[in-house]
């Protein structure tokens, strides 16, 4: 093993939770604004989630003001602090571009149903 994959797996995070595109999560990162640094909280759907080991990212799309909003997040980044799945949604790929050309209820994606203990 080099050093660059020692390196990498130092750099990974611990206890990301389980999520694939379609679900809907909150996403805590840190933002910067002047001098001052706090928690922004960005809830939407992820429709990508692409790359693997310290680069991994995921694309998160939602609807504010009428408008579509997408925002990138490095899974592995300090300025992420948390992810928070909400709602587990049933889709048959593994990219969900087509969901920034769909409006309003057609724009909404099944839920998975929990399962009974």
């Amino acid at each position: 093993m080099n050093v660059i994959d020692v390196l990498n797996r130092d750099q990974l995070k611990d206890g990301l939770p389980q999520f694939r595109p379609g679900d809907t999560v909150k996403v805590y990162s840190k933002v910067i604004e002047g001098g001052k640094e706090r928690t922004q909280m960005f809830e939407g759907v992820v429709t990508v989630r692409k790359g693997g080991g310290a680069g991994e990212s995921i694309t998160v799309r939602r609807v504010a003001h009428g408008v579509g909003v997408e925002k990138t997040f490095l899974l592995h980044s300090p300025r992420v602090e948390r992810i928070e799945v909400g709602r587990r949604g049933v889709v048959s790929r593994s990219r969900l571009y087509y969901l920034s050309e769909k409006v309003g209820k057609a724009a909404r994606i099944k839920e998975k149903k929990a399962r009974g203990n």
